[in-house]
């Protein structure tokens, strides 16, 4: 039994404002996506490693991101789809019997730990189906369409729902299987696995896995691995 990692990045520049996609922009003078890649290349228990991104960067993809940063573990590069959903199933897709639990991962949260990896995959095989989040701290308040508060929500009960997220193969294939088949969208990978009738564990994340989608995202990540860097001498 192998586990395997999905990674999506099929992201734009866009909301950076960015000529290059937000996967390949540098970090610390390496790019985001590599950074994220090269944990799981680290860690003992994934085996393969299926990069998804745009079509048109397969190419580069395998000559500036996995060979040139001697990524071993990637044994596909597949390309992405219209939306996120539409990328990682060309991962599902690509799944094979010998490959009992996925996980799942943004390419561009590059500050995910071995430690949060490990705790993702060792739950998947007690419960199936799990993702790691971190509780919310400010107070939530649903507003309705003319601005007023409609209701004040129990904090308490409320989680900020990261990457990863690891599923059994059979699980993961079923849900997006019927989400195809019903023409649905979900937010991330662990909705599509609620809508039929699995319940998904959640366990602590970390508040420093952020996502890079924003240049205010950069900034802060470039505080982030300083930070790391530091704490490693």
């Amino acid at each position: 039994m192998k586990t395997v990692a999905i990674i999506p990045a099929g992201g734009s520049g866009k909301r950076m404002q960015e000529y290059l996609s937000k996967q390949y922009l540098l970090l610390d003078g390496i790019p985001v996506l590599v950074h994220t890649l090269r944990i799981f290349q680290k860690s003992p228990e994934i085996h393969e490693v299926f990069l998804i991104v745009p079509e048109n960067d397969i190419a580069f993809a395998l000559q500036h991101i996995v060979e040139k940063n001697g990524i071993s573990k990637v044994s596909r590069i597949l390309k992405g789809g219209r939306e996120r959903q539409d990328s990682v199933r060309s991962g599902i897709n690509a799944l094979e019997d010998e490959h009992h639990i996925v996980i799942i991962h943004d390419g561009v949260r590059p500050f995910i730990t071995e430690e949060i990896l490990h705790a993702v995959i060792s739950e998947a095989f007690k419960e199936r189906a799990v993702t790691v989040g971190v509780p919310v701290k400010d107070t939530v308040k649903t507003v309705d369409d003319n601005g007023w508060v409609a209701e004040t929500l129990d904090r308490n009960r409320l989680w900020l729902i990261q990457t990863p997220q690891a599923f059994t193969r059979d699980i993961i294939q079923k849900a997006y299987e019927d989400a195809y088949k019903d023409h649905y969208y979900g937010t991330d990978d662990a909705s599509l696995v609620e809508r039929i009738g699995i319940n998904v564990k959640v366990i602590h994340g970390s508040y420093d896995n952020i996502k890079i989608t924003t240049k205010n995202d950069l900034v802060l990540a470039e505080v982030l691995i300083k930070r790391l860097k530091k704490g490693m001498q």
